[in-house]
């Protein structure tokens, strides 16, 4: 936002004023507004651009765009590139299923062996086997429950490893999707929005032409309340108060005054010397201080109008 004073006035508008009667005004000034000058956001060609000088604008609008193929061509490349990692991943349930098969078989060979060392243990009870063979039967039951120890590990070996892998490739799209936001963003800067509600004042810009980040694109102020920057003199300091109730006076012809009511919304705290086209109550005083005066604008207040002041 920036705050742009016409002090420049010419003498004969001074000299007018001082023949209307500027001597019986206690402080006289220009009017001015808080003017925001809206710049591009994105580089590219202005597709649409609506603004017309002397427009009035309400905030948050629409009044433009950006051409943003390049961006939306960006973005689809970098969603298909965060597609493609899923089908770089693997599907660990092909050899989860085959090592799970294998444990159903080993499982169901533990359960023979198992039937067969009780048949054994049975016998040798009876006198009708031998201790070698009630042996033999053990070492093999062992041996089946060891293989399925095995497999299970492997099972788990095998999740684990593809885990990792997988985590490690999926690990990539976090960047990617980073950067979808990131041209999510360029995206939404294609689209001009106006800032604040207000007259459009100067155009820069047309639509088809090309633009660039930081380009001014127009100025617009909000004329509904403007302000006048008046100066007073030492003496007068204090009798002015913030919130203070003026009448504010603009030319209305030759020989006439128009009347409107203002508040005092600022004082400066420091002097400065007279602005060489600014009068005080006392004609040409060397040290006063600036104030300035919110004023309601019927439509007839202007930037760079001048203005007096009295209380």
């Amino acid at each position: 936002m920036k705050q742009i004073v016409f002090i420049a006035l010419i003498a004969i508008s001074v000299l007018t004023a001082c023949k209307n009667g500027n001597g019986n005004a206690d402080a006289s000034g220009t009017f001015e507004a808080n003017e925001v000058i809206v710049s591009a956001e994105s580089s590219g060609k202005l597709t649409s651009f609506t603004v017309e000088e002397g427009q009035l604008i309400a905030k948050d609008s629409v009044v433009g765009t950006v051409d943003a193929t390049n961006i939306s061509l960006q973005k689809e490349q970098v969603e298909s590139s965060i597609q493609a990692l899923g089908e770089k991943t693997v599907d660990v349930s092909p050899q989860v299923k085959l090592l799970e098969d294998q444990l159903a078989v080993q499982q169901s060979q533990l359960n023979n062996l198992l039937h067969e060392q009780g048949r054994i243990q049975n016998l040798l009870k009876q006198d009708a086997a031998t201790g070698k063979q009630l042996d033999d039967i053990n070492a093999q039951v062992d041996v089946a429950k060891r293989s399925m120890n095995v497999t299970r590990q492997q099972i788990q070996v095998q999740q684990n490893n593809v885990a990792t892998q997988n985590r490690s490739i999926l690990s990539e799209g976090k960047p990617l999707q980073k950067r979808v936001a990131q041209l999510e963003d360029q995206l939404k800067k294609t689209t001009i929005m106006n800032p604040v509600a207000g007259t459009v004042l100067t155009k820069y810009a047309e639509q088809g032409e090309i633009t660039s980040t930081g380009k001014a694109l127009y100025k617009i102020a909000d004329l509904s309340t403007i302000t006048l920057r008046a100066y007073i003199t030492g003496t007068q300091l204090s009798q002015v108060k913030l919130g203070q109730s003026v009448k504010v006076l603009v030319d209305d012809g030759a020989k006439k005054y128009k009347e409107y009511s203002g508040t005092i919304s600022w004082v400066s705290d420091k002097a400065e010397f007279t602005p060489k086209t600014i009068q005080t109550k006392d004609e040409r005083a060397n040290l006063v201080y600036a104030t300035k005066i919110k004023v309601k604008n019927d439509g007839y207040l202007k930037i760079g109008m001048y203005g007096e002041v009295k209380w």
